[in-house]
């Protein structure tokens, strides 16, 4: 027993054990050896209900069948949400309905949604038509975790306690939530250690004065914690602070004398044996990265003063985030520092504590109410100061060496600050390193989006921003805006919008309100009402905009535009740019139809074209024998919508195209991105 208490006390077994189980995880979840137990055919299944989240056009439901499923139906009348607000987690279900495969990022550096769900094991999405309930649970567990729920439900202003007693976010509404993250307070929102402590500090100190004894206190806390922990759906960050307590209290209990910082690696081993994929989990990744900077910095954290140390801990927290942030989300603020000396005191004895007795005592939810419109308030305020700095994609090995450099700093030598600052700096820089002129055509559904970006980011042009008619989904915020960011790209030099159909130019209000644009230019032909729209908001903005013009200077080449005849309708109007850079020549059609290539064949020497965006999505009214037979496409990119309505594009255009030769298809090749160096290289994002 003597030996085994000093083998505990040796520093080097924890961080070797816990380097192994790291490289042990990247392993075993890079290893394709998981599959799935369904095929694409099933329609039929008995699953077990683990969680939903219901919204008045959609139920998503967690689903555990003979694998994890996520299921989703939309609701038509207020029946069909009742019903399905009725369901109870634990209840054992019949559902038919259609599977599908996730879809990986067709946009680069985007959010995998397919990887995210492999990380948690789910290779299908089930598009539910019908949902019967066989049996309600009786387990006592489940009966607690649905009582609990249906509480939360009856709440007014139920959003917060949906986040700080079930760990849901979802109903938050997303600009306010998008409001924490700029201003780098939305950790406080997501149930992690904080809240863990502040549950266990008031269960600690109910215990003590009943006088229960110690071993028994740490016993019935973390018990409670376990409960709470199943009620929140086991969220990694939970589990990490409730397991990192226990052995806390086991140490102090028994005097085993192990270090806090040996007792986080332990806690590391064991959740990483027990699930390797949590390593990809955000949250799990930000609470025990700021657990370990904390522990390793105890002693510099300044506790005779409240407001210095929260002021220590905040900037901690920070710095030893930062990597983790640029890589998942691209950017920081050094404001946040400050933001969290008021909002941490604030939510963590406030507005948390207070959500814990709305729910005990409804009566209070005014009262509550009030706490949280302050507390949004002052985030919407806050989150206008613009002070976000955002940074390009950055690569895992950049990470790690943040990190390696950021222990040495704090545990070696603290000139290691001056090899994160040149690891920061050379981030940033980086996009304008490189030497060659990239091409991407976006896979933006239904619609065409290019974006150009020339060597060492010297120009950028995006032509058309793509938009989906009906939707309420946003192009240039979900797809373009991220995008450019995740490239360096600071500004658009030239928004080029060929024409004004709405799935070339629907985004171009949003985008222009929300990114920095120089110059807009129009086709020939007046002006429709979705381009007034547009012009509008370029007057607001002070955006110079132009139309009818003949070519853009540009640091490397010219784009010119070749369509200068007005025709009598808005496809046939469309700009067409040539554009010839790096000895690739490139034509970009637009929606042009036959008589618009008509025209070009009768003005222009248009021979060996090397890429060309093929005209009105390879519709059958564009891209004719004769017009290809001159320009003799080397590579012919058409942009369409999976399985549209419209049956973009059309066989016989593909086979012509084919006949010059490849053709690349943004509805099943996703982002087709030309890198132009010695020769261009091709990359794709293919969706499945």
């Amino acid at each position: 027993m003597l030996k085994f208490r000093k083998l505990l006390l040796i520093d080097n077994i924890y961080r070797v054990i816990f380097i192994l189980v790291f490289i042990y995880a990247l392993l075993i979840t890079n290893i394709p050896k998981y599959k799935s137990v369904y095929n694409i055919n099933n329609d039929t299944f008995k699953c077990t209900l683990n969680d939903s989240f219901v919204t008045n056009e959609k139920a998503t439901l967690e689903l555990k069948c003979k694998e994890n499923i996520i299921g989703n139906y939309y609701i038509n009348n207020k029946y069909e949400k009742k019903f399905f607000d009725s369901l109870e987690i634990g209840s054992l279900l019949e559902i038919k309905g259609e599977l599908t495969k996730p879809q990986n990022n067709t946009i680069p550096y985007a959010f995998n949604y397919k990887k995210y769900l492999y990380n948690k094991k789910i290779y299908y999405l089930l598009n539910i038509d019908n949902v019967k309930v066989i049996k309600r649970s009786n387990n006592i567990f489940y009966k607690i975790k649905n009582y609990v729920y249906k509480r939360v439900k009856k709440q007014k202003h139920n959003e917060y306690i949906y986040a700080f007693i079930l760990g849901k976010t979802d109903y938050i509404d997303s600009s306010v939530l998008s409001s924490y993250r700029t201003n780098g307070i939305s950790h406080l929102f997501a149930l992690s250690g904080l809240h863990i402590s502040i549950f266990s500090l008031i269960l600690k100190k109910i215990l003590d004065k009943l006088k229960v004894g110690e071993i028994y206190t740490y016993i019935i806390i973390f018990l409670f914690l376990l409960l709470f922990s199943f009620i929140s759906g086991f969220s990694p960050s939970i589990l990490r602070a409730t397991l990192l307590f226990f052995l806390l209290g086991i140490n102090k209990t028994f005097y085993f004398y192990i270090k806090t910082i040996n007792i986080l690696y332990l806690v590391f081993i064991i959740l990483v044996l027990l699930n390797p994929f949590i390593i990809y989990n955000i949250s799990f990744i930000l609470s025990f990265i700021s657990t370990f900077f904390l522990i390793l910095n105890t002693d510099r954290i300044n506790s005779k003063s409240y407001i210095k140390s929260l002021l220590q801990v905040s900037a901690l927290a920070f710095i030893s985030n930062i990597g983790v942030s640029l890589y998942y989300f691209n950017y920081i603020n050094p404001l946040g520092i400050i933001y969290n000396l008021l909002f941490v005191p604030y939510v963590s004895f406030i507005v948390f504590p207070f959500s814990i007795l709305v729910f005990i005592f409804p009566f209070l939810n005014n009262i509550f109410n009030l706490l949280i419109i302050l507390m949004e308030s002052i985030s919407l305020k806050l989150s206008n100061i613009n002070l976000v700095i955002y940074f390009p994609h950055i690569n895992l090995f950049i990470v790690y060496l943040y990190y390696l450099f950021l222990i040495i700093s704090f545990k070696v030598n603290k000139k290691g600050i001056i090899f994160l600052i040149i690891i920061l700096f050379y981030s940033y820089i980086k996009p304008y390193l490189i030497t060659y002129t990239r091409v991407y055509y976006l896979d933006v559904s239904q619609g065409d989006s290019i974006l150009i970006v020339t060597k060492h980011l010297n120009s950028v042009i995006l032509i058309d921003t793509g938009g989906i008619v009906g939707s309420t989904y946003k192009i240039y915020e979900e797809k373009l805006i991220p995008l450019f960011r995740n490239l360096g790209i600071k500004k658009i030099n030239y928004l080029v919008l060929t024409h004004g159909d709405y799935d070339h130019i629907g985004e171009a209000n949003g985008l222009i309100k929300n990114f920095k644009v120089n110059n807009i230019v129009f086709n020939n032909g007046d002006f429709n009402d979705l381009e007034k729209e547009v012009i509008k908001t370029a007057k607001e903005k002070n955006i110079p905009y132009f139309n009818n013009i003949n070519k853009i200077n540009i640091n490397e080449s010219t784009l010119y535009f070749l369509n200068d005849k007005e025709f009598d309708n808005e496809n046939d109007n469309s700009s067409v740019i040539y554009l010839k850079i790096d000895n690739k020549k490139f034509l970009f059609m637009g929606d042009a139809s036959t008589k618009t290539e008509s025209y070009l064949l009768d003005t222009y020497s248009l021979e060996n074209i090397d890429i060309l965006k093929v005209g009105h999505h390879g519709s059958k009214t564009s891209s004719s024998t004769e017009f290809l037979s001159e320009i003799k496409p080397s590579v012919s990119i058409i942009s369409s919508g999976l399985n549209n309505k419209f049956g973009h594009p059309h066989k016989e255009v593909v086979d012509s195209l084919k006949l010059y030769g490849k053709v690349y298809n943004t509805a099943y090749d996703g982002t087709i991105q030309i890198n132009i160096k010695n020769k261009e290289n091709i990359v794709t994002y293919k969706r499945y």
